[in-house]
């Protein structure tokens, strides 16, 4: 059910920017407003660099690492998850590379004005999969009071991100908000995975 909203939202997305919507001129007339806000810039540059892969791969390298190391000699299955994990963070690109070439959005004014391919946000999917997957990883790993923590860290950096994507004119709002769509796909099968490979281990 999940995915199945998600790519709805995607989609009604996908097509208000091809078509140049009513949605599109909403988002765009807040795009503007974010990026003219006093959120201090440093800070939104320094959210915005979260969604870099120098930053984020790393991130879930290490959640790989530690969820490998835990239960290779624990469990029998333990590396589904982490295979899961994997194959999202690769399919990133591949999914959002055609889309920006086929969109072909123009970007905000600001710093990459004048440039094309701006929907789906790159750097909002590569945070969105990164550090969710590596939450999802770890979940199982920390203590149960501390997995709600976890989790609104997870949600807070994603947002993080996003606001300071826009804040400094990388992207307009729907183009972060498409790529949490598409990716939450990824993740809810990265979850799915991961359970079903805990309940077959149990």
């Amino acid at each position: 059910m999940l995915p199945t909203v998600l790519l709805a939202v995607f989609a009604l997305c996908a097509w208000q920017v091809a078509a140049h919507g009513p949605l599109r001129t909403f988002d765009e007339r807040l795009g503007r407003a974010i990026a003219g806000s006093p959120f201090p810039s440093p800070a939104a540059e320094f959210s915005a660099d979260l969604g870099n892969t120098a930053v984020a791969l790393p991130v879930l390298g290490v959640a790989l690492a530690c969820t490998a190391w835990r239960t290779r000699g624990a469990v029998r299955r333990w590396w589904p998850g982490p295979l899961a994990a994997a194959l999202a963070m690769a399919a990133v690109p591949a999914l959002v590379a055609p889309l920006k070439a086929l969109l072909d959005r123009p970007g905000p004014p600001g710093p990459l004005a004048g440039e094309t391919g701006f929907f789906p946000s790159g750097h909002a999917a590569t945070a969105a999969v990164a550090y969710g997957a590596a939450a999802v990883l770890l979940l199982p790993l920390v203590r149960a009071r501390l997995r709600g923590w976890l989790i609104g860290a997870v949600v807070l950096l994603n947002l993080a991100v996003g606001v300071g994507l826009v804040r400094r004119a990388y992207h307009w709002p729907l183009d972060v908000v498409g790529s949490w769509c598409l990716c939450g796909c990824l993740l809810w099968a990265v979850l799915r995975v991961r359970e079903r490979s805990g309940r077959r281990t149990t």
